[in-house]
């Protein structure tokens, strides 16, 4: 039951199965079918909504703190500077694949089932939930797309789906109870091998073809071992548009497996599929098996806190701030170039890292009058550093390369 708590190695084994054609909760005559697009690069847009989906996106977007994209809004990174080691809630990035819900959290109920339990279906109410022993957690959400944009206008090349920068990622304190615990309750069998929850936002359209609730699967000992179902960000409430009244949190896993507004939870003996990690969310394009490369674990990135094409005054020294983060482990050191990459300085950090999500830094800059481009690398404990050149897919995932970041300086 402990086994494939690494997300490559679970993927690895899973793709074997479903080219084998084991597939339990999404066949693969819809895959193929939905394959060409996919590997053409076709857009993977929202084509439904429900009738209880309030819009897009509930909450206020003030254009200073967000970069609208439909029912995606990113966090735009001068607003954090100052901020502390945690992103508030009111400028916390928004990523929907349909769009918002608004859930009744007294009626609400989170179904267990699935041949992996001894027994039949359990239920749990939010008190239910709220009785239980709970954890507090500060961990990282990040799009799998984050940075997305940067294959075009960085390397001239063509990808879809939504043109983030960097701001599709959030760091928050979770607090909720061990998915671990609930599953505990529920009966779980020593058979059980994989673990799929769904969420209650509007079924996905894509292609003429209902795909369902969104749903990602997870390796039982992943679900055992550090996924909390979360009820509380920041100390309060989780907001309808990051997951009222509960929510997943999968440390280290990309975004999408961090299951919002999540209904119910199926516990299989069987491995299980879903298109969000057999069509969505796989590697496609030169290099790539047909299939798609599958993958969970994000990259290392970083960021500085500030606009692009930022107007500074020239002569008079700025304070570079901003964050790297990686989810091969915690950053050991940053370097930043303010000409281009010519010549690099280390970066001093500010604070500590909780929990590793991610490291704040800054340094100290003399700009001289004219345009200028900054550079940051991070490099993580484990030897991971950000490239010069991410590597090509046609869906833009994991960006990791070093960012060209426009600033100019100004005579005062």
């Amino acid at each position: 039951m402990t086994e494939h708590v690494d997300e490559a190695t679970y993927d690895r084994l899973r793709l074997r199965q479903w080219q084998a054609g084991t597939a339990q909760g999404f066949s693969r005559r819809t895959f193929l079918a939905l394959a060409a697009a996919a590997a053409g690069g076709a857009a993977l847009g929202p084509q439904a909504a429900s009738a209880d989906a309030a819009g897009p996106i509930v909450k206020p977007l003030p254009p200073d703190l967000f970069t609208v994209f439909g029912s995606n809004a990113e966090m735009r990174w001068p607003a954090m500077r100052d901020q502390g080691y945690l992103v508030p809630v009111d400028r916390f990035f928004v990523r929907d694949h349909t769009s918002t819900p608004i859930i009744d959290a007294g009626t609400w109920r989170l179904t267990v089932d699935g041949t992996g339990l001894r027994g039949g279906p359990a239920e749990f109410s939010l008190a239910d939930l709220r009785r239980l022993p709970h954890e507090t957690a500060i961990a990282a959400v990040e799009c799998a797309g984050n940075g997305r944009s940067f294959f075009t206008t960085q390397q001239g090349q063509a990808v879809t789906g939504t043109a983030w920068r960097l701001g599709a990622v959030g760091v928050a304190r979770w607090r909720g109870v061990r998915l671990s615990t609930v599953l505990h309750r529920a009966g779980l069998s020593g058979r059980a091998v994989d673990v799929m929850p769904s969420g209650l936002d509007p079924n996905y359209v894509t292609g003429g073809v209902d795909l369902g609730p969104v749903r990602r699967p997870m390796p039982v000992g992943k679900a055992l071992h550090d996924v909390l179902l979360a009820y509380e960000m920041n100390g309060e409430p989780l907001l309808p548009d990051h997951g009222h009244p509960v929510r997943l949190i999968v440390p280290h896993w990309i975004g999408v497996s961090s299951i919002k507004w999540v209904g119910r939870i199926e516990v299989s003996d069987q491995p299980l599929f879903s298109p969000w990690n057999t069509q969505f969310y796989r590697l496609f394009g030169p290099g790539y098996p047909i299939d798609g490369q599958p993958f969970d674990r994000q990259v290392i990135k970083s960021a500085f806190e500030l606009d692009f094409g930022a107007t500074v005054e020239a002569g008079r020294t700025v304070r570079l701030s901003g964050r790297s983060w990686s989810a091969g482990g915690p950053i050991r050191h940053v370097d930043v170039s303010t000409d281009g990459g010519q010549r690099w300085r280390r970066a001093r950090f500010v604070s500590a890292s909780p929990a590793g999500a991610w490291q704040r830094w800054e340094l100290d800059w003399q700009p001289t009058e004219g345009e200028h481009q900054l550079l940051a690398r991070a490099t993580d404990v484990h030897g991971n550093t950000q490239p010069d050149n991410a590597r090509y897919n046609t869906l833009g995932y994991l960006f990791d390369a070093v960012v060209r970041h426009p600033v100019t300086a100004v005579a005062a």
